[in-house]
């Protein structure tokens, strides 16, 4: 089974759909692709299903929701004797699992390419760093599960995985810049500070964007803007190392010049 999250949740078997139109049996196999070939409790599936108010008959109507998914399994397997939906949507005890084969769900492909783009980034390997983290992006086609109805478990899966995604895009320009990018990766970070004011990581990284590429006066603006919107939304000064940036750059340091100054 095929199985997309970073974006509509879609899963397939032998090209067709087996997502659920109802919003319950969907939140229960975003739930399962996301832990697939792992146990999903019984108390976990109930808790996003319900919340705390879980109902005395939770656990029959829960087992009614299985039962649909395994039918929209069924009906792609049909024709095939080597297995049937009880292989695939597997009842384990205390829970459930859904089994697939690797390299069928683009979460796990994601943290496989971040992981490996790490490597290559303390390994100094920026270039293959770059790339490894650039395809892994490239997996994210929107919000993650952004059409399915999230319950508390699922929330708290979809903020690590945006937390996750935003790590890989530091990292990803973190790498550029050591590559000496600096004036290819300007645009984007101007649009990832107008979307992300506040956001200091990504100031700093285009503070020294654009002091590599000459517009250190640019760099300065970009410093004024974050500060203007932290005071203002939070009454709070830049960290003590974002300071440290604006003073580098207002005094013309030549060590901003070195590939690695500036962006650790």
């Amino acid at each position: 089974m095929e199985i997309k999250v970073l974006g509509p949740l879609t899963a397939h078997e032998h090209g067709v759909s087996v997502v659920p139109s109802a919003a319950k049996p969907r939140q229960i196999l975003a739930l399962l692709a996301l832990h697939s070939d792992h146990v999903v409790t019984v108390p976990t599936l109930m808790a996003e299903i319900w919340g705390e108010r879980i109902p005395r008959s939770a656990s029959t109507t829960l087992q009614t929701y299985i039962l649909q998914l395994r039918r929209k399994i069924a009906a792609t397997l049909a024709g095939d004797p080597a297995r049937d939906a009880k292989d695939v949507l597997v009842t384990q005890f205390g829970g459930y699992l859904l089994r697939v084969q690797p390299g069928q769900v683009d979460v796990q492909e994601f943290e496989q390419l971040v992981a490996d783009g790490r490597l290559a980034f303390d390994a100094a390997d920026y270039r293959t760093a770059s790339r490894l983290l650039g395809n892994a992006l490239a997996l994210w086609q929107g919000p993650a599960l952004v059409d399915v109805r999230a319950g508390s478990m699922l929330e708290l899966e979809v903020l690590r995985l945006e937390e996750n995604r935003m790590a890989a895009l530091e990292r990803r320009i973190d790498a550029d810049l050591r590559l000496g990018r600096h004036a290819e990766v300007v645009p984007e970070l101007r649009v990832l500070t107008a979307r992300h004011p506040m956001h200091e990581r990504f100031c700093a990284q285009l503070m020294v964007a654009l002091h590599r590429s000459g517009g250190s006066w640019r760099a300065l603006e970009a410093y004024q803007r974050l500060r203007g919107a932290l005071v203002t939304e939070l009454g709070l000064e830049p960290s003590p190392s974002l300071r440290q940036l604006h003073h580098a750059v207002l005094s013309g340091d030549t060590a901003l010049d070195q590939q690695t100054a500036g962006v650790d």
